[in-house]
């Protein structure tokens, strides 16, 4: 289980199967080709539950769910997890 909490203070839980999941390999190496990917990869990692939670706390006052600030999340979930596999 990998739990953290970004620096923005979105907290997540993310089971072992999850983050050893090949397919969300094959989902990350399509972002380069398609931005869009992220929105799989993001399903794929954080589920439903965590994915509407997410989107709740990069939502702005307008309503809007801004792509770079859904990005720059997922990037620090993955490095975290990296920091926490290397300790």
């Amino acid at each position: 289980m990998l739990k953290g909490k970004t620096s923005t203070g979105f907290e997540y839980e993310i089971s072992d199967d999850r983050v050893n999941n090949y397919e969300l390999l094959e989902v990350l190496e399509e972002l380069d080709e398609s931005p869009a990917a992220l929105v799989r990869a993001v399903k794929m990692l954080l589920g439903a539950e965590q994915t509407k939670a997410l989107k709740d706390h990069v939502r702005t006052e307008s309503g809007v769910v801004p792509a770079d600030r859904m990005t720059d999340e997922l990037k620090e979930i993955f490095e975290r997890q990296g920091a926490v596999k290397n300790s």
